[in-house]
């Protein structure tokens, strides 16, 4: 039989999340401005959109976390971060399309075929600050620290990890958290969480076709952040990918409904619906 997925491995999930900031950056009311996304996406991209169930219209909450994560990194930029720690950075072009200072050092970490692909279809295009590429496979555990070590040489080190963590293992996540916090010795950590809950609904739509693809979604910490307070971290900010979704005006199919549903839940049932998915910022316990 012949494998029709387009999705061969987890690197080619940025093709999709590409494809997804490029269908923004061509509506007339895009959130943000990605000229290179599509590109980058390319032909594969679009056909991972195309092969997901409902992929053309779940492009919401990759807008929502592009957009306030964009927000996020400018504001700790300014506020004093001096190296920032991109990890599995795939196709984020931040250091093109922001407005950076000249001064920032930027360090781009992925897998080197990825770190090659990008560099390639970036060929000729200027970063506004100090771009770094790194290749390295951060499953080694030596390869991670030596990249860390670098990391901390220029502080106050943000760390980001954009659509990475909920395709590692649990023990994955409590390394990578405790290394950053211990060898990057990162003031913050910018990432996106999943939750039990979402993992389930995630596992009926999208799982089948990311696990043929070798791209099973993993981790969903039943406690949140707080699973990365044993390795010094504690959160500082939380944005609800729903509440972000209405504030920016990019609702699924059926909010009214489900707003509906929420505003007559009990309070903790609300809150624990409105930490399902969103964007968090930790801060590292000295």
């Amino acid at each position: 039989m012949v494998d029709t997925n387009p999705i061969r491995n987890v690197s080619d999930t940025a093709l999709w999340v590409a494809t997804y900031r490029a269908m923004e950056s061509e509506r007339s009311d895009a959130l943000f401005n990605d000229p290179y996304a599509r590109r980058l996406g390319g032909a594969r991209g679009q056909a991972i959109v195309e092969a997901l169930p409902d992929g053309s219209q779940t492009s919401w909450p990759l807008v929502v976390r592009t957009c306030v994560m964009d927000d996020i990194v400018l504001r700790l930029v300014r506020s004093g971060a001096k190296t920032v720690l991109n990890l599995a950075a795939g196709l984020d072009a931040r250091p093109y399309r922001l407005d950076l200072p000249a001064d920032l050092r930027w360090l781009h970490v992925d897998m080197p075929e990825m770190v090659d692909y990008f560099r390639t279809g970036m060929a000729g295009e200027t970063p506004k600050c100090r771009l770094e590429f790194i290749p390295a496979d951060l499953r080694d555990a030596a390869t991670r620290r030596s990249v860390f070590a670098k990391a901390a040489e220029e502080g106050p080190v943000l760390a980001i990890t954009e659509g990475l963590l909920i395709y590692l293992e649990a023990s994955d996540v409590a390394a990578l958290a405790q290394d950053l916090h211990d060898i990057a010795r990162a003031r913050w950590w910018l990432m996106d969480l999943a939750s039990p809950r979402l993992l389930k609904i995630l596992e009926k739509r999208w799982s089948p076709t990311l696990k043929s693809g070798n791209a099973p979604f993993r981790f969903g910490p039943a406690d949140g952040t707080a699973f990365f307070a044993r390795a010094g971290w504690r959160e500082s900010e939380w944005h609800s990918t729903w509440t972000d979704a209405m504030r920016l005006n990019r609702k699924p199919r059926g909010a009214a409904f489900w707003n509906f549903l929420l505003n007559i839940s009990p309070r903790a049932h609300r809150e624990a619906n409105l930490r399902m998915s969103g964007i968090a910022l930790l801060e590292g316990n000295g």
